[in-house]
């Protein structure tokens, strides 16, 4: 996975907010980013468990498909074979 802006983001305000208060305005960034992330890391889960559905019922098919839709969202270009 590479880093995504909202993550640069995010470790910009965490190593701000070790050092000072935030400002108002980055306060609101620091929990827009923190949302942004849970939801992430929501989609991404669901889609690993449901990989792992698909894997452990023998559907090869929708693992593919699963797996295109985590390559996506994980920022990686899917392989072309």
């Amino acid at each position: 996975m590479g880093i995504f802006p909202i993550h640069e983001r995010l470790a910009e305000l965490w190593t701000l907010k070790g050092r000072r208060r935030l400002s108002e305005e980055e306060q609101a960034d620091f929990e827009h980013c923190m949302a942004v992330n849970a939801s992430y890391c929501r989609q991404l889960a669901n889609l690993y468990n449901l990989s792992l559905l698909a894997s452990m019922t023998g559907d090869t098919q929708w693992q593919h498909e699963i797996c295109e839709k985590i390559e996506k969202l994980d920022g990686r270009p899917s392989p072309r074979l």
